[in-house]
């Protein structure tokens, strides 16, 4: 970006700040006044700019008035997946699976508050010293945390993680190698039969993408209640959707709505699928509780390091609900409640793969016992760089058949 154009913007910015009572425009009229006064500045300029040089003035300098500043233009970068705002002189971006510096920054700490405010005020939420943490998401969905000081020490912290434009499908995951086509038809097959299916992985592993491609297997003719922190979901077809967010409490201490509250709630309005975007404290227990009271086909995700793993934390998210509950009572609860447990992972070359796909069987000598069906094998191509491999069935037999029969799916897995 050019010294001209540089000095130009801010020249702009500053008549604009100036001469305008921005408040009272509409967004119209305001960036009409922007590209009138950039066209004006542009004709008595000694120095050239081009055409499009003039739009990226004017669009810049509504963003900075309006939108989100230098986030809108990162934001538009398809390649970027993950935005990183350590304080308003450090952002990091993950473009193309790789973590990269940039060399712009913020106003100052004042403007980057300001679009901290415009972020949470649009979703309906509010941050600030009372209350310094919050999650939240931009108008296109995209997923946002943020952290102000002085509980974050070197300025606010904004995380973003981008909101594809595009839903993701069964389709788009068998073509980057994530599963196969016979896989994905047992998955259909699995619940549209209303198994209780469980996604679990560690951060950034894809298990918002993969619960979305597996919510679009529900049947169109039913109900559907989603609950989540921040609303990102993308289920399409199913006309008789109910979406529920959490809410943060407000600067008084009250109206706090929690996973668990909605969970509550979704019971009274006559769900078919329950999908829970995230587990991850006390609302486990009613969760399970729904799966084991008639709410078949629920489908959630959780964060963990393999599948045995997602088990202990889900007892001890259980236990945390309900302290007085014996371990065997938590374990018998899981493994009645949850059919299939998915395992996604993120490769050591930054690709993210489904690396096991078990069933969840009886608990037998007081341990929860697991059926593994599908598990990653790398081949003779995998390198350190470049993972090569594929999602291969184990020898183990498919046990609980019982769903499947019941919906009518005479199929073997």
């Amino acid at each position: 970006m050019s010294l001209i154009y540089n000095d130009f913007f801010l020249s702009i910015k500053e008549k604009i700040d100036t001469i305008l009572a921005t408040n009272s425009l509409t967004d119209r009229e305001l960036l009409n006044c922007i590209e009138d006064l950039v066209q004006k500045e542009s004709e008595v300029a000694s120095s050239y700019l081009s055409i499009n040089e003039r739009i990226n003035i004017a669009n810049r300098t509504f963003n900075s008035i309006r939108g989100f500043g230098i986030l809108d233009s990162i934001m538009s970068d398809e390649n970027v997946t993950e935005v990183m705002i350590n304080g308003y002189n450090n952002i990091f971006i993950e473009k193309n699976g790789k973590l990269l510096k940039l060399d712009e920054k913020f106003d100052s700490e004042e403007k980057l508050n300001d679009i901290i405010q415009r972020i949470v005020g649009k979703a309906g939420r509010e941050v600030n010293q009372a209350n310094p943490i919050v999650d939240t998401r931009l108008p296109d969905g995209s997923r946002v945390n943020v952290v102000l000081p002085p509980i974050s020490l070197d300025g606010p912290t904004v995380t973003i993680r981008k909101f594809s434009k595009t839903p993701m499908t069964i389709e788009r995951l068998i073509e980057y190698n994530s599963i196969t086509k016979e896989i994905a038809d047992v998955l259909k097959y699995l619940v549209e039969a209303k198994y209780n299916i469980f996604i679990s992985g560690g951060t950034g592993s894809g298990k918002t993408t993969f619960l979305n491609a597996l919510s679009n297997f529900i049947p169109k003719d039913e109900r559907v209640i989603t609950i989540e922190d921040s609303a990102e979901l993308q289920i399409v077809g199913v006309e008789n959707l109910v979406r529920l967010e959490t809410r943060n409490s407000n600067t008084t201490g009250v109206g706090e709505l929690t996973i668990r509250d909605l969970i509550k709630s979704a019971l009274r309005m006559r769900p078919e699928r329950i999908v829970v975007g995230e587990v991850r404290g006390k609302e486990a227990l009613d969760m399970l509780q729904a799966m084991n009271t008639g709410h078949d086909g629920s489908l959630s995700t959780g964060h963990a390091n393999s599948t045995i793993d997602m088990l202990s934390r889900l007892e001890t998210m259980v236990l945390t609900g309900s302290e007085g509950l014996p371990l065997i009572a938590v374990r018998q609860q899981i493994a009645s409640a949850i059919d299939i447990i998915i395992h996604l992972s993120r490769m050591r070359d930054k690709t993210r793969r489904t690396v096991e796909i078990s069933e969840v069987c009886s608990v037998e000598n007081g341990e929860i016992k697991l059926n593994t069906l599908y598990e990653f094998v790398e081949n003779e191509d995998s390198t350190l760089d470049n993972v090569k491999g594929e999602l291969k069935r184990t020898d183990n037999a498919f046990r609980n058949y019982s769903k499947l029969m019941a919906a009518g799916f005479n199929i073997k897995i």
